[in-house]
């Protein structure tokens, strides 16, 4: 099957249910197909991209959600082990977190993020975010093949 005719797999990697849970409504009305996979710390987001215990099946994700404030390993933790493994640092990753700190932005850009993204404050204003991301990434932006 072509590569752009399957469904963007997607992964969050989010420990606030909150947020979670908007994230996956906003995609639920997305226009592309896509499937939301959801890790909720940092441990569990490496065990998924590497496929180990429960994630053994897991797909691989077309782009990665990722919060930097995250109990067991944050997000510039996970961003930094990802993008220092050649089978997945081709993967893009988005930064999407609360946290406005100059320090955070430089550190992801450095472990080399496609993007840092400040959550909005609100249910409206956090929908339109992840409408505007759908729009971009999933309507424009080649993914690399899968393997």
């Amino acid at each position: 099957m072509d590569q752009h005719l399957l469904p963007i797999e997607i992964l969050v990697v989010e420990d606030s249910e909150p947020d979670i849970l908007l994230t996956q409504e906003a995609f639920e009305e997305a226009k592309v197909k896509n499937r939301l996979h959801v890790a909720r710390d940092g441990e569990e987001a490496i065990n998924f991209l590497r496929r180990k215990g429960p994630h053994a099946q897991a797909p691989r994700p077309d782009v990665i959600l990722l919060d930097i404030n995250m109990p067991r390993k944050n997000g510039l933790e996970v961003l930094q082990e990802l993008k220092a493994d050649p089978d997945l640092a081709t993967i893009p990753v988005l930064m999407l977190t609360t946290s406005q700190a100059e320090e955070d932005v430089r550190n992801s850009y450095a472990r080399h993020a496609n993007g840092y993204v400040i959550k909005p404050v609100g249910f409206e204003n956090f929908l339109n975010a992840i409408r505007a991301f759908e729009n971009f990434w999933l309507t424009f932006v080649r993914f690399p093949p899968r393997d």
